[in-house]
């Protein structure tokens, strides 16, 4: 997946009008979607990857590079030390990592289970002539033992994908904030940018364990005499560690 969920044009956001608004908030909401699949996001890398060879181009930067700003402009102004360890869950192209690191950030991690998105961020890194990010093959929802410690987690659409998968999306939703919660230290901050949830349901989603710190300001759209965002961007803030059981 891309440090949103892989693919999307120009800060697009694919999946949003897979929303299925029968679904109630928190709940089977989403229609199911190949975009939740991890077949679809290997394709998307392989072809990108090729292209970059080719070509030399980075491919898409999900929700744009505004997304990729705000959520540096928010780390400055808290003033986030720059040795604080920080993931990236589902790094795709590792564009974010990149900017991360040409701000000054030097304890940084990406992980995405399509082995073509971690060898394409491996090279537009190496490209870029830099050295201190480490990028892994990982799948969030089955972590190995070694992932945790974190000071700072970053989701740019990699939640919304997991949404969209076919087989189980509850259950994995719900597996998701088990791993966020093994790898995110308490006290520690968790920076999810979304084009499919809205405020409202993903403070439902991460209420265990988690309280909102601040929401995020992003563009707005107006239709019809009312107005709106299209993209939802919150910082939560882990309160405590809890029982898996309770997700289980």
């Amino acid at each position: 997946m891309n440090s949103g969920a892989g693919g999307g044009s120009g800060g697009g956001c694919a999946g949003a009008a897979a929303r299925s608004r029968g679904g109630s908030p928190g709940g089977d909401g989403f229609a199911p979607s190949a975009l939740g699949t991890r077949e679809h996001w290997d394709a998307v890398y392989e072809r990108e990857l090729q292209t970059f060879q080719e070509y030399g181009d980075t491919g898409e930067i999900w929700f744009g590079e505004e997304s990729m700003n705000r959520l540096i402009r928010w780390m400055q102004k808290r003033e986030i030390p720059l040795d604080a360890s920080v993931l990236d869950i589902g790094t795709g192209n590792g564009v974010f990592l990149v900017e991360l690191a040409k701000f000054g950030f030097s304890n940084i991690t990406g992980i995405d289970y399509s082995p073509s998105a971690i060898q394409l961020s491996g090279s537009i890194i190496e490209k870029e002539g830099l050295s201190n990010i480490k990028l892994k093959v990982e799948d969030f929802l089955h972590l190995c033992t070694e992932l945790s410690g974190f000071h700072v987690c970053v989701d740019k659409g990699t939640f919304d994908a997991i949404s969209l998968n076919p087989d189980s999306a509850i259950e994995k939703r719900k597996q998701y904030v088990k791993s966020l919660s093994r790898v995110l230290n308490v006290k520690g901050f968790f920076l999810i940018t979304s084009c499919n949830w809205t405020k409202e349901e993903l403070l439902n989603e991460f209420s265990e364990g988690f309280e909102l710190f601040e929401e995020l300001p992003t563009p707005t759209f107006s239709f019809g005499g009312r107005s709106g965002n299209s993209v939802t961007a919150l910082v939560f803030q882990k309160t405590r560690d809890f029982s898996l059981d309770k997700f289980s």
